[in-house]
Protein backbone atom coordinates (compact mmCIF):
# COMPACT_ATOMS: atom_id res chain seq x y z
CA UNK A 1 0.00 0.00 0.00
CA UNK A 2 1.39 3.37 -1.02
CA UNK A 3 1.80 5.93 1.80
CA UNK A 4 -0.39 9.04 1.69
CA UNK A 5 1.14 12.46 1.13
CA UNK A 6 0.83 13.16 4.87
CA UNK A 7 2.51 9.88 5.82
CA UNK A 8 5.32 10.60 3.36
CA UNK A 9 5.83 14.05 4.92
CA UNK A 10 5.93 12.51 8.42
CA UNK A 11 8.46 9.90 7.30
CA UNK A 12 10.63 12.60 5.70
CA UNK A 13 10.73 14.63 8.93
CA UNK A 14 11.33 11.61 11.18
CA UNK A 15 14.16 10.45 8.89
CA UNK A 16 16.06 13.58 9.95
CA UNK A 17 16.22 12.56 13.61
CA UNK A 18 19.80 11.39 14.18
CA UNK A 19 20.76 8.30 16.18
CA UNK A 20 20.90 8.97 19.91
CA UNK A 21 18.38 11.79 19.72
CA UNK A 22 14.60 11.90 20.05
CA UNK A 23 11.77 14.24 19.14
CA UNK A 24 8.20 14.37 20.32
CA UNK A 25 5.15 13.62 18.24
CA UNK A 26 4.18 17.25 18.92
CA UNK A 27 7.48 18.53 17.49
CA UNK A 28 7.05 16.45 14.35
CA UNK A 29 3.49 17.76 13.98
CA UNK A 30 4.73 21.35 14.39
CA UNK A 31 7.42 20.80 11.76
CA UNK A 32 4.65 19.74 9.38
CA UNK A 33 2.44 22.67 10.42
CA UNK A 34 -0.05 20.09 11.60
CA UNK A 35 -1.93 20.57 14.84
CA UNK A 36 -2.25 16.88 15.59
CA UNK A 37 0.46 14.89 17.31
CA UNK A 38 -2.01 11.99 17.22
CA UNK A 39 -2.07 12.11 13.40
CA UNK A 40 1.72 11.82 13.43
CA UNK A 41 1.44 8.79 15.70
CA UNK A 42 -1.08 7.20 13.37
CA UNK A 43 1.21 7.75 10.38
CA UNK A 44 4.12 6.19 12.27
CA UNK A 45 1.96 3.28 13.38
CA UNK A 46 1.97 1.96 9.82
CA UNK A 47 5.54 2.97 8.90
CA UNK A 48 6.57 0.47 6.19
CA UNK A 49 10.11 1.88 6.02
CA UNK A 50 11.40 1.08 9.51
CA UNK A 51 14.20 1.15 10.50
CA UNK A 52 15.25 3.53 7.68
CA UNK A 53 12.50 5.82 8.94
CA UNK A 54 13.37 5.63 12.66
CA UNK A 55 9.92 5.95 14.20
CA UNK A 56 11.35 4.59 17.46
CA UNK A 57 13.01 8.01 17.92
CA UNK A 58 9.67 9.75 18.38
CA UNK A 59 8.41 9.95 21.97
CA UNK A 60 5.60 11.63 23.88
CA UNK A 61 5.85 15.31 24.84
CA UNK A 62 5.84 14.32 28.53
CA UNK A 63 9.15 12.50 27.84
CA UNK A 64 7.60 9.05 28.20
CA UNK A 65 8.29 6.56 25.42
CA UNK A 66 4.85 6.83 23.87
CA UNK A 67 3.53 4.02 21.73
CA UNK A 68 5.18 1.82 19.16
CA UNK A 69 3.74 -0.09 16.24
CA UNK A 70 0.24 0.76 17.42
CA UNK A 71 0.71 -0.47 20.98
CA UNK A 72 0.84 1.66 24.12
CA UNK A 73 2.54 -0.98 26.29
CA UNK A 74 3.96 -4.46 26.30
CA UNK A 75 6.63 -6.11 24.22
CA UNK A 76 6.42 -3.67 21.32
CA UNK A 77 7.15 -0.67 23.56
CA UNK A 78 9.90 -2.71 25.21
CA UNK A 79 11.34 -3.20 21.72
CA UNK A 80 11.24 0.58 21.19
CA UNK A 81 13.12 1.11 24.46
CA UNK A 82 15.71 -1.49 23.44
CA UNK A 83 16.26 0.20 20.08
CA UNK A 84 16.70 3.54 21.81
CA UNK A 85 19.03 2.05 24.44
CA UNK A 86 21.28 0.75 21.64
CA UNK A 87 21.58 4.38 20.55
CA UNK A 88 22.37 5.58 24.08
CA UNK A 89 18.89 6.91 24.85
CA UNK A 90 17.72 5.69 28.26
CA UNK A 91 14.50 5.93 30.24
CA UNK A 92 14.27 5.89 34.03
CA UNK A 93 10.96 5.44 35.81
CA UNK A 94 9.15 5.76 32.50
CA UNK A 95 10.72 9.09 31.48
CA UNK A 96 13.64 10.14 29.30
CA UNK A 97 16.69 10.04 31.59
CA UNK A 98 18.57 12.78 29.72
CA UNK A 99 16.26 15.49 28.35
CA UNK A 100 19.30 16.81 26.47
CA UNK A 101 18.64 13.99 24.01
CA UNK A 102 15.52 15.84 22.81
CA UNK A 103 15.96 17.79 19.62
CA UNK A 104 15.26 21.46 19.88
CA UNK A 105 12.27 22.67 17.91
CA UNK A 106 14.53 24.74 15.66
CA UNK A 107 16.22 21.56 14.43
CA UNK A 108 13.35 20.89 12.03
CA UNK A 109 13.16 24.43 10.78
CA UNK A 110 16.82 24.58 9.76
CA UNK A 111 16.49 21.69 7.28
CA UNK A 112 15.17 21.77 3.73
Amino acid sequence: MKPTAFQTAVYRVVSRIPPGRVASYKQVAAALKCGSARAVGQALRCNPFAPQVPCHRVIAADLSPGGFQGAAAGSTVKNKLNLLAKEGVRFVNGRLADPGRMLEGSFFWTRD
